[in-house]
């Protein structure tokens, strides 16, 4: 289940996002500080063109579902998306893989029904070869890779999207 974040959720997603396995597979590498979390919260919560999401599972808060750059309404409407998990929480009992798999699906569906988006973008580093295989698995398609510097480092990251038409859906049971 998706549902609004609210104030009362910043210190897990600020722990969550500093996770190893999450900083590892982020362009922005780096442990984010409480000052940057706040900065960026108080940025988000306001913007109509954000919209942070948290993930529950089983009634667990277990990770962030993040849009931005959401268009305004009308044809051709766009958004890009991201998201992370807490890798540790879940890893624990043993969800992961279900987690990561319906979070996907719930994503893709709020941004095409709830949201009303005609194209879902985003982006993966190139590297993240298992993000990259959900992806497709996903239909989403990749664009051209581009180099970037971010944290002191040289990064290839590759645009994905998805088009309303092409998304998978679920099957009735």
């Amino acid at each position: 289940m998706l549902r609004p974040a609210t104030d009362d959720d910043l210190d897990a997603m600020h722990a969550w996002r500093n996770q190893p396995p999450n900083r590892e597979v982020s362009i922005n590498s780096h442990e984010i500080t409480p000052g940057e979390h706040a900065a960026w919260w108080s940025r988000t919560r306001t913007d109509p063109s954000r919209q942070v999401l948290i993930y529950e599972r089983d009634g667990v808060p277990s990770g962030v579902v993040n849009f931005f750059d959401l268009s305004a309404a009308g044809p051709g409407r766009t958004g890009s998306w991201g998201f992370f998990l807490d890798t540790a929480g879940l890893g624990e009992r043993g969800e992961t893989l279900p987690a990561w798999l319906e979070v996907m699906r719930e994503a893709a569906d709020h941004a095409f029904d709830t949201l009303g988006l005609d194209e879902l973008t985003g982006e993966v580093l190139a590297d993240n070869v298992v993000v990259r295989q959900m992806n497709r698995r996903f239909r989403f398609v990749e664009g051209e890779p581009e180099s970037r510097e971010a944290d002191g480092r040289t990064i290839t990251v590759i645009p994905i999207s998805l088009k309303r038409e092409n998304r998978r859906r679920r099957q009735p049971q």
